[in-house]
């Protein structure tokens, strides 16, 4: 899934994708009641695909969780978000193994397990494949235009010529 207009916002409920971007904000529609909101550039909105896990070796973006969530439940339903916090953190460490469990609060699972259960309900799971990137030798090459000769040149070469 592409997490890019997907958004997690600071004391609203659920998550949301944006619609249009305003002068003084953006417009979002949420996902669970197709309502549509109004939100303020200065109210603090966080990019799905921005987030990342923080893991012993350094951090696991949040794309990447959700597919091996997926992965795990064949892109069914995750446990639920309001389990106790030991099965949480029992089924995380199923997930990613390596997270850091004292960076990562039950807190952060509980949000990871309800937005992909959410994103799943909403069968915006099937393709969770993060985008591909181009590696620089598969980058298309320029191909460079023949250099045109400077006016005074032109101008002797055509003397030259009479």
């Amino acid at each position: 899934m592409n997490l890019e207009k997907i958004l997690a916002i600071s004391g609203k409920p659920g998550l949301y994708v944006l619609k249009v971007q305003t002068r003084t904000g953006f417009v979002a529609e949420s996902l669970t009641d197709g309502k549509k909101i109004t939100v303020n550039l200065k109210s603090n909105v966080s990019l799905l695909s921005e987030i990342s896990i923080y893991t012993y070796d350094g951090e696991k973006p949040l794309t990447e969780v959700m597919q091996r969530i997926a992965t795990k439940e064949n892109k069914g339903q995750a446990i639920s978000h309001k389990e106790d916090n030991a099965t949480l953190a029992a089924y995380f460490k199923e997930i990613l193994s390596d997270y850091d469990e004292e960076r990562v609060y039950p807190s952060d699972i509980k949000k990871v397990l309800n937005w992909y259960n959410t994103l799943q309900a909403k069968g915006l799971v099937t393709d969770l494949d993060p985008a591909p990137t181009e590696t620089p030798e598969e980058a298309p090459v320029a191909e460079e235009k023949p250099k045109k000769a400077p006016a005074a040149k032109k101008a002797k070469a055509k003397k030259e010529e009479e």
